[in-house]
């Protein structure tokens, strides 16, 4: 007799879907929370980076164009303080922009399964 029919593939093919179908939530939430946290965290280091920030940091008592007087150590100390005020007042919005995204993320398979309900509902 064949092992291998209609009816078991069938029957194989559908626990298999029943179990990605259960074990999606359960992933959502852990690897994949892990991988949407990662991709966070890597947007905002690249905006940190574009932004230069650490570096106007770094470097925000080191007088410009390598002039040591007193007035051009205080007019690049202000001017680098402005700048580290603004770049980071961007990199906070990016930061928020960010967790936004990312717990909207965590709140789509709530919002898809309370449209659906209430799709089911209205019928």
């Amino acid at each position: 007799m064949f092992n291998h029919n209609f009816l078991t593939y069938t029957g194989k093919i559908i626990l298999q879907i029943l179990g990605e179908i259960l074990y999606f939530p359960i992933w959502w939430y852990s690897v994949g929370l892990m991988r949407a946290g990662g991709a966070v965290f890597r947007f905002w280091r690249a905006q940190e980076i574009s932004l230069g920030f650490s570096v106007w940091v770094k470097n925000i008592f080191v007088p410009m164009y390598g002039q040591r007087d007193i007035a051009s150590r205080a007019i690049s100390f202000f001017m680098r303080l402005i700048q580290i005020i603004v770049r980071g007042f961007i990199l906070i919005i990016w930061l928020a922009v960010a967790l936004l995204a990312l717990a909207f993320w965590m709140a789509l398979p709530i919002l898809l399964f309370l449209g659906l309900a209430a799709q089911i509902a209205t019928y």
